[in-house]
């Protein structure tokens, strides 16, 4: 491999009102090669990626593309120098085609019409070059998550990018989306392309990179051979301490006489019969593949969809919730899977998110009680640990696993006795996940809290449930106590759509 770099950030900081986000953070891309970008959520990592295409300014430091030298980057001069990054949030128009997204903002015109034809025949062949199977024609809407991804990277490459950043480009597929990914990335690196490969998934940075970059707190802490490389330095250059277990023990708090919730032959929403209970001081896992039905449940639950028939007991008592307020009000909290568009509201500021759910109980004559409020929310801000030098400080500035404790801390404020957590820790490494097992066995063993939790992740669910119910297309096939935890017995009941379990 070229020793050429043909991407050097140098002595980058980033300072915000009371946070520097990067502190004299450096790293050298080579011509043809994968480097990834790790460290915990709030390390800068994508502030950094950020500065590359100037959606940042950095405060200090040099941006050096193909030897031209850069204080800072604007959208169009990005392009110009081949910089294109895919993020984890697609910037698409559902509404249009493949080919017509393919083309945005610069669409192929015959005079001063719109040329449909031409377009799709480029498309066609910027699918082609890829080896993948998407019809030009066809509406955004209506295509996979996974392929949606592929036209952003396409879309990159029929612009002649030459350097492509990608921003946990595996959080939203399946686990055949993230294969089909693999082989196009590997494919654009040996055309030449260089790529930026930022994951919290460490399995997929020794699978891809050549070389690894560890951000911590905002700076840049080393540089690494993937090959001379092992998973326990990684963990351990990124935290910055010893993780000796993957999931914190918990005690025994289950009271098997104290049925919390209870759901006898409950339909709608896609789900068929499910028949469940939860027990006080117990974590119910809920297993199954992805459309299985289990975030159908959750909202089922939450009043933010309707039950057709069946009954949902609560304490001993027939609930029916018809909104998610009125499931606040009976004591029962989500936490969504999508924190940035259903959890926390990103443009407000900590103090707010915190109190969001008990403002109508700690108001008088429509009124809030200041006082009462920067109370609620320091007492939370120090028990979780949210990382802010500042209640004032808006949501959307705080790391992904920040975010996630904001929500958390809302529900606690609320007092819910019953917490759905629905993908906790999609998208967040290892060391916040860390935390957030820690805050579940806190709620658990120090707030008398139920918790009903909803993963993929095969380990995390055996990890932290005390019981695992499986279900396939909206039915339950399967029910399994700690003793009896298997990852093939979850996979047999997950793939047995319309057998009993």
């Amino acid at each position: 491999m070229s020793e050429e770099y043909v991407l050097q950030l140098q002595h980058i900081r980033k300072e915000y009102p009371g946070v520097v986000a990067l502190k004299d953070v450096s790293l050298e891309l080579k011509k043809g090669e994968i480097l990834a970008l790790i460290g915990e959520n709030g390390a800068g990592k994508s502030t950094l990626i950020k500065t590359c295409s100037g959606a940042v300014i950095p405060t200090s430091g040099k941006i050096v593309v193909n030897g031209s030298e850069h204080t800072s980057m604007t959208p169009q001069l990005a392009a110009e120098n081949g910089i294109a990054i895919i993020y984890q949030e697609f910037n698409n128009v559902a509404e249009l085609s493949a080919a017509e997204n393919l083309f945005l903002g610069r669409p192929i015109k015959k005079g001063f019409i719109i040329d449909k034809a031409a377009m799709e025949k480029e498309a066609a062949k910027a699918f082609e070059r890829l080896h993948i199977k998407i019809n030009p024609k066809s509406l955004m809407k209506n295509l996979t998550v996974g392929y949606q991804q592929m036209v952003e990277i396409a879309k990159a490459i029929q612009q002649d990018a030459k350097i492509l950043i990608m921003d946990e480009p595996s959080a939203p597929l399946t686990s055949a989306e993230v294969e089909s990914m693999f082989e196009v990335v590997e494919r654009l690196r040996e055309e030449g392309i260089s790529i930026i490969y930022i994951s919290h998934r460490l399995e997929e940075i020794y699978r891809l990179s050549d070389r690894i970059v560890v951000l911590r707190d905002g700076e840049y802490v080393k540089t690494l051979a993937t090959k001379e490389s092992h998973v326990e330095e990684l963990i351990h250059l990124m935290v910055g301490r010893e993780l000796t277990e993957t999931y914190p023990p918990r005690k025994d708090c289950i009271n098997k006489d104290e049925i919390v919730l209870e759901l006898q032959d409950v339909c709608g929403n896609g789900d068929e019969d499910i028949n469940l209970q939860v027990h006080k001081g117990e974590i119910l896992g809920l297993g199954g593949l992805v459309g299985a039905g289990r975030t159908e449940l959750a909202h089922l639950v939450f009043g933010a969809a309707r039950k057709k028939s069946g009954k949902m007991i609560l304490d001993g008592k027939e609930i029916n919730p018809k909104s998610p307020r009125d499931a606040i009000d009976l004591g029962i909290a989500l936490v969504p899977e999508d924190r940035k568009r259903h959890g926390a509201m990103l443009g407000v500021s900590i103090k707010n998110n915190i109190n969001m759910a008990v403002y109508e109980r700690n108001s008088t004559l429509s009124v809030i009680d200041a006082k009462k409020e920067k109370k609620i929310a320091n007492k939370y801000k120090d028990e979780l640990a949210i990382k802010t030098p500042t209640l004032e400080q808006l949501v959307k500035n705080l790391s992904g696993g920040n975010q996630q404790k904001v929500i958390l801390a809302r529900w606690l404020a609320a007092n819910s006795e019953l917490v759905i957590f629905d993908e906790p820790t999609r998208g967040i490494d290892v060391g916040a996940k860390y935390e957030i097992y820690k805050l579940m066995n806190h709620l658990i063993e120090e707030e008398g809290k139920t918790i009903l939790l909803i993963s993929s992740e095969m380990e995390e669910l055996m990890g932290m449930s005390d019981r695992i119910v499986v279900l396939a297309e909206g039915r339950v096939t399967g029910e399994l106590d700690k003793s009896e935890f298997e990852q093939d017995k979850i996979m047999a009941f997950a793939s047995a759509a319309g057998k009993e379990g």
